[in-house]
């Protein structure tokens, strides 16, 4: 969905020849899977942070245009909010102190958005939902001026027919209410982590991928709060999935099939599964007409920017121009820390390898509809949940995490031949926070238990925790 489209409103005609230029691609793409003509090579590392911009009294400040200008860097781009943007980081082979590397990077491009931001007297924030955002804020007004975006939403509101979106969420507490535009979905931020594989090992870690979402999620937890109520531990999850609820052809009625989703089940045998089944199943939302060759898929990775699957499946190219698949896990929140992040992509990597190299298919032991209870259960309780793991047996996720998965992901990222030093450093990290049992959830629920619901205080404190740079485990 990066991609920007030139206009905004479509014909039928347009839709048509979109489908079709799809369709070709699509079979361009499987015709090039099964030719070898895609990467089979090194494991490559990247990311995406999506953050806040908030203003000196802790509220959302839509001004992500003017700190644009004062960054200039192509790293930094717009999201669907004026106050949120979007901090990318240069791809870096799973080897050595990649680990290290991208944390580095991320800090430099941080500290420029720091910078810029100070200029026009806000500061930038990661978290998963700003404590601070009210529904008002979530307007159109406050939409970033990009066709994209504006098309996405008349498109959303078209498939349903003119209803509102409507928020049904049951946590500690109930939310609901009903909103008219995808404004919501701009409440949610991520860390969004990919991993390029060789081609005919996509299914392996696309499924391993799958079943590690759910202890990811449990460790990560960082959205407690949504408009005041206490609600999920990953409130995140739930309102993502409901803040573009359109179906696939059948629509809504009777339907299982959602734009933002776990998946339908795991791969079976390719890649190419989950884009067979993008352009079988999902209505195409921008018919936009590109004009680059087929061989570069616009159409097929347009379309598959507008289906937000946890785990998704990306079409990419190399700096020579080879091909490449590589899996985008979206499941970790933004912050609580930069370091925090790289631990949870620590913990991703690691047990990706892990899990992808196990002699017998995980996904054989651990049926989907498993995983994907496990995924909501963690993203309802975090650590507090209870996973069933691949011996069929009922466990809590802290022992889970600490006896099996954090030593497996040590193993993983070694595997990868990444160093010792980096992995036990951020893995450390991750462990001293499942140990401690403060997640970024966990801290800001602890912070209104004991100040109560001041949540321009728990912003604040935040913030401070934040730019000291320390782990979560460590805030007091």
């Amino acid at each position: 969905m990066g991609k920007e489209i030139a206009i905004t409103r479509f014909t039928a005609e347009d839709f048509l020849r979109a489908r079709e230029r799809l369709a070709a691609e699509t079979k361009l793409l499987g015709e090039e899977l099964a030719a070898g003509k895609f990467s089979a090579g090194d494991y490559v590392a990247g990311f995406e942070l999506e953050a806040w911009i908030i203003d000196r009294n802790y509220y959302p400040a839509p001004i992500n245009e003017p700190l644009f200008e004062r960054v200039a860097s192509a790293l930094v781009v717009p999201e669907l909010s004026r106050f949120n943007i979007e901090v990318n980081g240069a791809s870096q082979h799973l080897s050595g102190r990649a680990l290290s590397v991208l944390h580095a990077e991320l800090e430099a491009t941080w500290k420029r958005c720091l910078e810029a931001a100070n200029e026009l007297e806000a500061w930038p924030i990661v978290i998963g939902i700003l404590p601070t955002i009210a529904e008002k804020d979530l307007c159109l007004a406050n939409m970033s001026p990009r066709n994209r975006f504006f098309a996405l939403n008349q498109q959303v509101l078209k498939q349903r027919h003119g209803e509102p979106l409507h928020i049904h969420i049951e946590g500690h507490e109930r939310l609901e209410l009903d909103h008219r535009d995808v404004m919501l979905e701009a409440a949610t931020t991520s860390f969004q982590l990919h991993l390029q594989v060789p081609a005919d090992r996509v299914p392996r870690y696309y499924n391993a991928s799958v079943i590690a979402a759910a202890p990811l999620v449990a460790a990560s937890a960082n959205s407690p709060f949504l408009f005041g109520r206490a609600l999920w531990e990953k409130t995140r999850i739930p309102l993502f999935e409901q803040a573009i609820e359109i179906g696939g052809y059948g629509g809504l009625e009777g339907s299982e099939v959602r734009r933002v989703t776990l998946g339908t089940g795991y791969l079976k045998d390719s890649a190419f599964e989950p884009f067979v089944e993008n352009l079988n199943t999902y209505p195409v939302l921008l018919p936009t007409q590109l004009e680059e060759p087929a061989r570069h898929y616009p159409h097929l990775r347009l379309h598959n920017g507008t289906i937000w699957r946890w785990v998704r499946p990306l079409v990419g190219f190399g700096e020579d121009g080879t091909r490449h698949i590589r899996i985008e896990q979206r499941v970790i929140p933004s912050g609580p820390t930069l370091v925090d992040q790289m631990a949870n992509a620590a913990l991703y990597y690691g047990l990706a390898r892990h899990l992808a190299d196990l002699p017998q298919a995980p996904e054989r032991a651990l049926p989907f509809k498993q995983a994907r209870e496990n995924f909501y259960a963690a993203a309802t309780h975090g650590l507090e949940a209870e996973l069933v793991w691949l011996d069929g047996h009922r466990i809590p996720a802290t022992t889970l995490l600490l006896e099996e998965l954090v030593p497996r992901a040590h193993e993983g990222l070694l595997r990868f031949g990444l160093e010792r030093a980096d992995a036990e450093r951020y893995l450390g990290i991750l462990a001293a926070r499942v140990r401690t049992g403060q997640t970024g959830a966990a801290w800001q629920r602890a912070h209104a238990e004991r100040h109560g619901r001041d949540f321009l205080k728990l912003t604040a404190d935040y913030l401070h925790h934040q730019r000291r740079g320390e782990p979560v485990h460590e805030k007091v």
